[in-house]
Parts: C-alpha cells; structure tokens; sequence
C-alpha cells in the first residue's frame, strides 16, 4: 500500500511520546492503521466504533482522506511522507 501523508488529514495527528509519535485520531490514543487493521481482519465499523471509542465521523474522515490520497498522482520520490518515514 503507497504511504500517505497523514499530516495533511485535519483527523489526526502525531505527537511525540504519545503512542510513539504514531498517526492517531484527535486528541485520542488511538492509532489510525487500527481501523485498516480491523477492517482487513473483518470487522465491522461499528464494531471498531464500539470497541475503540471513536465516532463514526473520525473513522469517515480517515477512509475518505485516504481514498483521495490514492486517487492523487504519485509524489516525487523523496518527497512529503517518504522522507519522513511515515506509512500505514
């Protein structure tokens, strides 16, 4: 799966020494690959919501970034999220 660039979804952010500085929902622990890890393991988005506490809306709007993400021409090699390491 291409990596994207998580910073520029208003949804979540990065802060160090919070879950290692991994992408998270807003002010939440709660990790963004989480959500594409469960629903490849077959859950479903309400069982995600009733199970790790985020609304239906967080979960709407990391879907839909990264769907527009993968519709986006490639970046430049070097260029935002590789060279900062951060994928899904």
């Amino acid at each position: 799966m291409a990596s994207l660039n998580w910073s520029q979804c208003p949804a979540v952010e990065s802060v160090p020494g919070r879950r290692s500085g991994a992408w998270v929902f807003r002010n939440t622990r709660m990790p963004v690959a989480t959500v594409f890890e469960n629903l490849e393991a077959g859950a479903s988005i309400e069982e995600i919501i009733e199970q790790f506490h985020v609304t239906r809306e967080q979960i709407q709007n990391v879907l839909e970034f990264a769907a527009r993400s993968l519709d986006a021409p490639p970046a430049p090699v070097g260029a935002s999220a590789l060279t900062h390491g951060h994928s899904l």
